[in-house]
């Protein structure tokens, strides 16, 4: 009987997120137009959350997202 775990693709910290890691894993291994589902499914929660919250639902994303900018604005300043 063969070890199987050796064989097995790398896994991240990322990965064991349950719903976020399955897509990050099907994302970064699966077929090529997964990124354009992945990218679907966010727009259509960008809606939902809109259609149930309005216009402080959409604030509380943006509110959400700064701290990913700012860290994408310094790495993009640092050059990496």
């Amino acid at each position: 009987m063969t070890d199987m775990t050796s064989a097995a693709a790398p896994r991240h910290w990322f990965y064991a997120i349950p719903l976020l890691g399955w897509i990050a894993r099907d994302i970064a291994h699966g077929d090529e137009d997964t990124i354009y589902y992945a990218l679907v499914i966010v727009l259509t929660a960008l809606v939902l959350i809109f259609k149930t919250w309005g216009l402080a639902g959409i604030t509380m994303v943006c509110l959400a997202a700064v701290p990913l900018v700012f860290l994408t604005l310094i790495l993009i300043t640092l050059g990496k």
